[in-house]
């Protein structure tokens, strides 16, 4: 495995992090709530009177921001070699995941892992051993 220095982006990426982390924290400080997505659609699907409107918020930014940053510069190509039937599998399987993990990859690995919490780092470690296991089956084994 190479690095393809061309493509390398380390500021940006960092960027990225460290903003994801700033709204993670404001979220916490200032409305007590734990930026899980998984949490916060879940939490739409049964409102509260007064849960409602920032969930709504948090996921309206969710959907606009990236559509802003298009609108704003050019975008890198995006290419996925795979057809709906397997992202509609794939959203449903990551989205039961996320209940018997009791929380998402945000939730617990962003949120979870910098409140030290026990249960966000095996759920974190669980992820990714899943992640890395079904890279491996799916290009090595079945050779997609």
């Amino acid at each position: 495995m190479s690095i393809d220095w061309a493509a390398f982006t380390p500021w940006s990426a960092a960027t990225g992090g460290a903003v994801i982390g700033l709204a993670a924290a404001l979220l916490v400080l200032v409305n007590g709530r734990v930026a899980g997505i998984s949490g916060i659609l879940g939490g739409m699907l049964r409102p509260r009177a007064r849960e409602f409107g920032w969930r709504l918020a948090f996921t309206a930014g969710l959907i606009v921001a990236p559509i802003a940053y298009a609108l704003a510069g050019s975008q890198p190509p995006i290419t996925i070699d795979a057809g709906y039937p397997v992202l509609v599998i794939a959203g449903l399987l990551v989205g039961l995941g996320t209940r018997y993990a009791g929380g998402c990859t945000s939730g617990h690995g962003v949120c979870g892992l910098s409140r030290l919490s026990p249960r966000s780092l095996v759920a974190t470690l669980a992820f990714m051993a899943a992640g890395f296991a079904t890279v491996y089956v799916v290009r090595h084994v079945i050779g997609a």
